[in-house]
């Protein structure tokens, strides 16, 4: 079974926006782990291979915050 990487550049301005973050990751389905930092203003996602890289956009943006930039195994998507 493949997998993607997401990678997302969030403005986060303090740890409850990065755990905004961290709970919509942690509720959706396909999601098979994450790491969102506030040090360094991303969000890495390891997701099953079922999972789009719209659908987690979609869920960051929900959470209010700006999302900068991102990217689905290693190439720059529209946000």
């Amino acid at each position: 079974m493949s997998e993607h990487t997401y990678k997302f550049e969030v403005a986060m301005s303090c740890g409850g926006c990065s755990g905004a973050v961290e709970r919509v990751l942690k509720k959706l389905d396909g999601v098979k782990s994450y790491n969102v930092s506030l040090e360094t203003q991303t969000a890495e996602i390891q997701a099953e291979d079922s999972l789009s890289y719209d659908t987690v956009l979609e869920k960051i943006k929900k959470t209010g915050k700006t999302v900068k930039s991102g990217t689905a195994d290693g190439e720059t998507r529209d946000v």
